[in-house]
């Protein structure tokens, strides 16, 4: 969703990145070129904040301890919106995250806890895709990100440790163009990013819709 997160900055929303683990035991690289590399593509995309949780990369789960970091992070930054990945995926870290987006949210808002901060509510909670399943998915919105692709890409290549043909995945890149390349099809743009969201999206302004 990088080109939704150079969408929302060019409109004077701050994003604020949040990585629930560092990575490791990922096959290649190190936790301190990953942290480089994910520092790096932040910077492409204009994102001035990066956290990052430190929470089991492989085996993340949606524990209580789990659920009061995330919570505490949205107390602290306190969004409007969470981006998060889409529930269903056949990466067991994914749905968790999801799953602990949400309960998160909902914790967040609390007024009677030992967590940090205060309370907060974020208003929506919205989902990326992934490509771990080969879902014909239907979003509730896509973003036309025609203006910020080639930063997009630029971002994605930033992690030269997990993109390249000495590692045989090179052509990820390629499926990236081709995603972005249909979704922009469907609302008549050259790119866009689908998104979902479990609950109903009012409009506010017509000239708004594509």
């Amino acid at each position: 969703m990088g080109g939704t997160v150079c969408w929302l900055l060019a409109q004077g929303h701050e994003v604020v990145l949040c990585d629930l683990t560092n990575g490791e035991p990922t096959p290649v690289g190190t936790p301190e070129r990953r942290a480089a590399e994910a520092s790096e593509a932040a910077r492409l995309l204009g994102v001035n904040r990066r956290i990052t949780l430190d929470l089991p990369n492989r085996s993340l789960e949606h524990t209580l301890e789990a659920r009061r970091l995330v919570a505490e992070v949205i107390r602290d930054v306190r969004p409007d919106a969470l981006f998060v990945p889409y529930w269903i995926d056949a990466h067991p870290d994914h749905v968790a995250a999801a799953a602990l987006a949400a309960a998160a949210r909902f914790w967040a808002k609390l007024t009677r806890t030992d967590m940090r901060g205060e309370p907060h509510y974020p208003r929506r909670v919205y989902h990326f895709f992934s490509d771990h399943y080969s879902l014909h998915i239907e979003p509730a919105f896509i973003v036309d990100i025609s203006a910020y692709f080639e930063t997009k890409m630029a971002s994605v290549r930033a992690y030269a440790s997990q993109f390249s043909d000495a590692r045989g995945n090179a052509w990820i890149l390629d499926e990236i163009h081709a995603y972005c390349r249909y979704f922009g099809r469907l609302i008549s743009r050259p790119y866009g990013e689908p998104f979902a969201c479990r609950e109903e999206i009012g409009v506010v302004r017509w000239d708004g819709l594509i």
